[in-house]
């Protein structure tokens, strides 16, 4: 599950909750957009972990281990929230005290492209089979616009570091 900007606005406020420190407060701009990058690698990552726990779930077939594959589920979720928070805090900073919109900009849009992506995957992968219908076989068998999704996040990504190299 990704969040909204006002989701995670609101996050720290919460009771029990303390602000989380961030180490890259006063980084340079480029250390803002290596981490950025960094967290699209664990994204990559969770949707590889995703894909072979969808595998297993299918080869658990015909009395399919739901809940095992529920769990896989539920820790990639955990995995996408972290780095969707975080996300939009950079974006934050950049929008704000680094007075960066075109990178801001970036930033949300491949935080909106990954909300698309992660959405049409857990749909795709997330069905329980029923008498009729067994679990697609593969997440590579998605439909061409979850592919044509992707390669718009690695456009994003190339258009994010060429455009803060010209920022500092």
């Amino acid at each position: 599950v990704m969040i909204t900007a006002e989701e995670a606005a609101s996050a720290p406020g919460l009771p029990g909750r303390t602000e989380p420190v961030w180490p890259w407060k006063g980084a340079p701009v480029h250390a803002l957009v290596q981490r950025i990058h960094q967290l699209q690698a664990e994204r990559a990552q969770a949707f590889r972990r995703l894909e072979e726990a969808h595998r297993q779930y299918v080869r658990s077939g015909p009395h399919y281990d739901f809940p095992r594959y529920r769990g896989s589920v539920h820790k990639v979720t955990q995995a996408f929230a972290a780095a969707s928070r975080e996300v939009l805090a950079l974006e934050a900073e950049l929008a704000g005290p680094r007075a960066q919109p075109l990178l801001a900009g970036h930033v949300r849009a491949l935080q909106q492209l990954e909300q698309t992506r992660l959405a049409t995957v857990s749909s795709k992968s997330q069905g329980t089979p029923t008498l009729f219908q067994a679990p697609i076989p593969s997440l590579s068998a998605l439909p061409l616009w979850v592919i044509k999704t992707m390669e718009a996040i690695s456009k994003v990504l190339q258009d994010l570091r060429f455009d803060a190299e010209s920022v500092e």
